[in-house]
């Protein structure tokens, strides 16, 4: 409690940072459908917010050691507020692309203030605990966000200046606080062929789950809004995909403390890929079963970049931990960059409930590509194991990452 009560500051400005992100994580595509953005255009806002968001845990770290986390935290708030009002001023779409470019940067930066800020008050004993509670309120207040979109026409000015105020108000906890901020993290090298060789089943996982997340959303929202026309219906598709994967976690991550965990992501990739094609058979002979896919896909999907890093974190020595998270988290964003841009051009071609055939897709691959692991290798001892509760740390961006990264051993 005492570990809660001094960290109760920051989680306060998470829940207002978040609340904002989780309103234009559905506000962005729905304005930009309403300006007539393609598919492509819309794609491309995923892209390149997860392009500046892999560049974002370069910068942030470097940022942090030159004048703390606090004032970094408040001038990459201020960075997001800039964007977001500039994009309710201007919506053309490369101009977009360049905003959530400088979005994915600066909340890169942020999570890596807030979780090294989290691991530094926690200790051995109850880590655990506190990053299962910021995960609780991450993904509690996203769903709260995305409802927000329905107050207001997504054509005004009301709902871009509710996510700046939510950003703004971010900044007053943990600028008020008397809590101590933590000393910035030791740099860390990525070598990504070395994590492949120990873990090939978390470093394909992390693509894969990137390229489906990555498309889902950016293009989540767009497919709703095309199925239901509805914006209200839109918000609640969404939030129920969210509260469903918050749901997830533990049962999943339970179950894979006591077995095979690539047997635990095979099934949830398999869950998810089913749920996903479910989505598409909705659409054209039940709309309103779009609802109940989203929560069964939520449930699987959501939880999945986790039990990889868990199952990456099972295999490497016990300092490696920042690199393993590190390079897990580069692989993701890749992934994230470019599951937007290949979905949206099928859709393009093809239309809105294509996206989910794409995501379907890419959950299969990871469930061949780990039955194939699964027969090769052998699955690590029980007594290897990372508690799952612990993992949520390092599937988090806490770590300093070094400009010169070596792909190799």
């Amino acid at each position: 409690m005492k570990t809660i009560l001094s960290i109760s500051a920051l989680l306060a400005s998470v829940a207002f940072l978040l609340m904002g992100h989780g309103l234009l994580l559905t506000l962005l595509p729905l304005r930009g459908v309403a300006e007539g953005f393609s598919s492509g255009q819309l794609g491309g806002l995923g892209a390149f917010y997860f392009l500046g968001f892999a560049f974002g845990t370069v910068v942030g770290p470097h940022a942090i050691g030159r004048v703390g986390h606090i004032r970094t935290f408040a001038a990459m708030v201020a960075l997001v507020c800039l964007a977001v009002l500039a994009q309710s001023l201007l919506t053309v779409p490369v101009f977009w692309w360049l905003t959530r470019a400088m979005t994915g940067l600066a909340l890169a930066a942020l999570y890596i203030v807030i979780e090294s800020w989290l691991n530094a008050a926690a200790t051995n004993e109850n880590r655990g605990m506190v990053f299962s509670i910021y995960t609780v309120i991450n993904l509690g207040v996203i769903t709260i966000g995305q409802l927000l979109t329905s107050t207001a026409d997504i054509e005004g000015f009301t709902l871009f200046a509710v996510a700046t105020m939510l950003l703004v108000a971010s900044t007053i906890p943990v600028s008020l606080s008397q809590s101590q901020a933590p000393a910035p993290a030791r740099a860390v090298k990525l070598r990504l062929g070395y994590l492949f060789r120990l873990s090939p089943v978390a470093v394909f996982g992390a693509v894969a789950i990137g390229a489906a997340n990555g498309a889902f959303w950016t293009l989540g929202p767009v497919f709703a809004q095309s199925e239901t026309g509805d914006v209200t219906l839109v918000a609640i598709f969404m939030s129920v995909t969210v509260l469903a994967g918050a749901i997830g976690q533990l049962p999943l991550g339970w179950l894979s403390d006591h077995t095979d965990r690539r047997k635990v992501i095979l099934l949830a990739s398999m869950g998810a890929a089913v749920a996903a094609a479910g989505h598409v058979l909705a659409a054209r002979y039940w709309q309103v079963g779009i609802l109940p896919c989203a929560a069964v896909f939520g449930l699987f999907a959501l939880p999945l970049y986790a039990l990889c890093a868990a199952h990456l974190n099972d295999n490497v020595e016990d300092d490696g931990f920042i690199e393993a998270s590190s390079g897990l988290l580069l692989l993701y964003a890749g992934g994230a960059v470019a599951g937007p841009l290949i979905a949206s051009a099928a859709m393009s071609r093809f239309g809105a409930d294509v996206l989910f055939l794409f995501i379907s897709t890419m959950h299969l691959t990871l469930v061949v590509f780990a039955a194939i692991r699964i027969c090769w290798r052998k699955p690590v001892a029980k007594d290897d194991k990372v508690a799952f509760a612990d993992t949520l740390v390092s599937a988090s961006t806490v770590a300093n990452i070094e400009h010169r990264t070596e792909v190799t051993e």
